[in-house]
């Protein structure tokens, strides 16, 4: 059944290139829940076209239940696509080396990701403190978790 969902699934989203899929998730009881996002965020329309695609080309004979949604903003980015379409917004890293960088991702290729931030930090000469930029390249398989830092003005 999971082949068929994916091959459903995939044929739904050659209709909207700008979705793409994060995870799939079929339970022993069939139950199907399918999670998306898109370049341009996801739409409840995107959903129920989603939802339809699989829900009215799935065997008859399957006693399921689908579930289409889209990804949460609170959910950590988990694919390369996710982290260009955030390029700009401040984003919360931790990599494998136990470091918390909050930064704005200012970069985003099939590699790395680029953080830019500022930091206080004592001076070279004498007593005080002085902002400096900061700028980081990160490989994706250094990172454990990335999310993007939501902000209320």
């Amino acid at each position: 059944m999971r082949d068929e969902v994916v091959e459903l699934i995939d044929k739904a989203l050659v209709e909207n290139p700008s979705l793409f899929l994060i995870d799939l998730e079929i339970t022993a009881d069939n139950q199907i829940r399918v999670t998306l996002d898109g370049d341009n965020g996801v739409k409840v329309e995107d959903c129920i076209a989603v939802s339809r695609a699989v829900e009215h080309n799935l065997d008859e004979e399957l006693d399921f239940s689908i579930d289409v949604m889209s990804c949460g903003a609170s959910e950590p980015l988990t694919m390369q696509r996710q982290y260009v379409k955030n390029v700009g917004r401040n984003v919360m890293v931790k990599t494998d080396k136990g470091e918390k960088i909050e930064a704005t991702l200012t970069a985003a290729d099939e590699h790395n990701v680029t953080l830019n931030w500022k930091a206080r930090e004592p001076k070279p000469i004498g007593k005080g403190k002085v902002t400096v930029k900061k700028e980081a390249v990160i490989p994706y398989n250094e990172i454990v978790e990335t999310k993007v830092m939501i902000k209320f003005n």
